[in-house]
């Protein structure tokens, strides 16, 4: 039987890609929890299922601007990560893998931020805006919006989707899970209206996948290339096209990650306590700046990196191919 240490390091992708906050805390502490659900008997799904609900329950108390509540929903919003590392772990070591899991687990962190940003809005709602006399009223729930839907959405998607990337030149497609939007659509047509749930969710996957594809160009026309040039040459002539994209890629993965959970789940966690000692003057209104500032900087940086690698990328497999 593998011990511990083997069980995590197998949950680990590969160490370009992961962060240290969940090495070292939230995988060992995900794991820990996935061999005891696992002993009781418990399926995967139950685990995501109670994510959603701790996650949910953690927006409710970021809507209380007193210390206690807010410290609770500090407390939530982290064994609801503990949860959907958890999950996913579980269903590593029993197999237990349906298309009902994959469903929700990609749907449980949506659930989780939408009672964020409700809760937020909410307790800011009837509050003045720091340093003036003007309430913030309906527009906190224009900014929640554009955080949320405008900003929050397409940064954590592409930041998905380069990590993806990235693991499929690394490990290959065994290794990785990009997908693309032509072969989604292919199983959404051929399923019939009997199977209407996955009918359903391939319908949504393969529109997830298309908008992915829509603002990479210079990585669609790359991508291409090297299938082509993967029919036309042996390993050994890519591999050093390959290597010097990880290379080029690598570096851009800190930014992947800080455009994921953790950046703004502890974002949250300071402006949420801050704003219980302060009145909310230093308050959760600050997340939804951070959103739509500071990591749309790092969605721009990141996204035109990786575009501009792909195009360099590109000429070299034309030169190869000439």
């Amino acid at each position: 039987m593998a011990t511990f240490k083997e069980l995590l390091q197998a949950s680990f992708k590969s160490e370009d890609t992961e962060e240290w906050l969940d090495v070292h805390f939230t995988r060992p502490i995900g794991l820990v929890f996935a061999l005891m659900w696992n002993k009781m008997g418990v399926h995967p799904n139950a685990i995501t299922i109670l994510s959603i609900f701790l996650g949910a329950g953690a927006g409710w108390r970021f809507a209380q601007t007193d210390l206690q509540h807010n410290l609770m929903g500090v407390a939530l919003l982290m064994l609801a990560n503990f949860c959907d590392s958890t999950d996913g772990q579980m269903a590593r070591l029993t197999g237990k893998k349906t298309l009902l899991g994959r469903v929700l687990d990609g749907f449980s962190g949506d659930v989780w931020f939408f009672c964020i940003y409700v809760g937020i809005a909410t307790r800011l709602m009837g509050q003045t805006i720091p340093g003036t006399d003007i309430a913030w009223s309906f527009w906190i729930w224009a900014l929640a919006f554009i955080a949320g839907v405008l900003c929050h959405s397409p940064q954590s998607s592409l930041a998905d989707y380069y990590r993806q990337i990235h693991l499929f030149f690394l490990k290959g497609k065994s290794g990785s899970e990009l997908d693309n939007y032509v072969q989604q659509r292919a199983k959404f047509e051929s399923l019939p209206m009997k199977n209407w749930f996955e009918k359903l969710y391939y319908y949504f996957y393969a529109n997830y996948c298309k908008s992915q594809e829509k603002r990479t160009a210079a990585f669609q026309s790359f991508f291409e290339a090297w299938n082509k040039a993967c029919l036309k040459h042996n390993k050994e002539q890519l591999e050093p096209i390959r290597q010097e994209f990880l290379k080029g890629s690598r570096p851009l993965m800190p930014f992947t990650n800080l455009l994921t959970f953790n950046s703004r789940a502890i974002t949250i966690y300071l402006a949420c306590i801050a704003g219980s000692l302060t009145n909310d003057v230093v308050g959760p209104w600050i997340f939804f700046f951070f959103e739509i500032v500071v990591l749309n900087i790092l969605y721009i940086c990141m996204h035109k990196r990786h575009e501009t690698l792909c195009q360099q990328m590109t000429k070299k497999l034309a030169a190869l191919n000439a």
